[in-house]
């Protein structure tokens, strides 16, 4: 079953539209612009990405410090901390 929850969060990734990602980063209290937002759902689309291994988050979180910045990439890193926490999801992320 992990599997399955795992393929759907990696599709719903990919298909994220700018706009969803400014409403989310809003409803987080993130400040990103929409150039920001339009440069990390092309990345989302064009790479494969792999949320679930420690090192291809990092490589995620490390992009995602490129296009935003440093303290941006860490509040975003801690708020998945948080969330997969709070979800009992820690066993799916490695």
């Amino acid at each position: 079953m992990s599997s399955f929850i795992k393929q759907m969060a990696i599709n719903k990734l990919k298909q994220l539209s700018p706009d969803e990602l400014l409403y989310y980063a809003h409803q987080y209290n993130f400040f990103i612009t929409k150039k920001q937002a339009q440069e990390m759902t092309a990345y989302l689309r064009q790479n494969r990405i792999e949320p679930f291994d420690a090192s291809g988050r990092a490589k995620m979180f490390k992009e995602l410090e490129r296009i935003t910045d440093k303290a941006t990439a860490q509040k975003a890193q801690q708020l998945l901390q948080e969330i997969t926490k709070s979800y009992g999801l820690e066993n799916m992320f490695k």
